[in-house]
């Protein structure tokens, strides 16, 4: 899936895709369609890698929450992995942080 603003990845179909540039508004509708598929045609955890996102806005939350939502009705968890600092800010504030489980495959900066 890509737009101007937002690349999504499938690595590995149904267990890991990484995401690029922003997830807001304008890219959400693509992403939670990429992420519900991924829940559904998968077994375990469903690794978001967050690496290259620049920024998230109020809707791009709720994307990533609902796919949160879909994974554990699915009997999945959703990690999102290496999480950019930006973004950890706005989990932290938001307190997503205690909701949406995160994993880094490298020290955070």
């Amino acid at each position: 899936m890509s737009n101007a603003e937002c690349i999504l990845t499938q690595v590995e179909p149904g267990t890991l895709l990484c995401l690029a540039g922003r997830l807001d508004v304008v890219a959400a509708a693509d992403v939670r369609s990429a992420l519900a598929e991924a829940v559904d045609h998968g077994v375990g955890d469903l690794t978001l890698d967050l690496a290259a996102v620049d920024g998230i806005d109020a809707t791009g939350l709720g994307v990533l929450v609902g796919a949160h939502r879909r994974a554990g009705r699915a009997g999945r968890r959703l990690v999102l992995r290496d999480v950019p600092p930006a973004v950890a800010r706005v989990l932290l504030v938001t307190r997503l942080d205690k909701v949406l489980r995160q994993s880094y495959s490298r020290v955070p900066a």
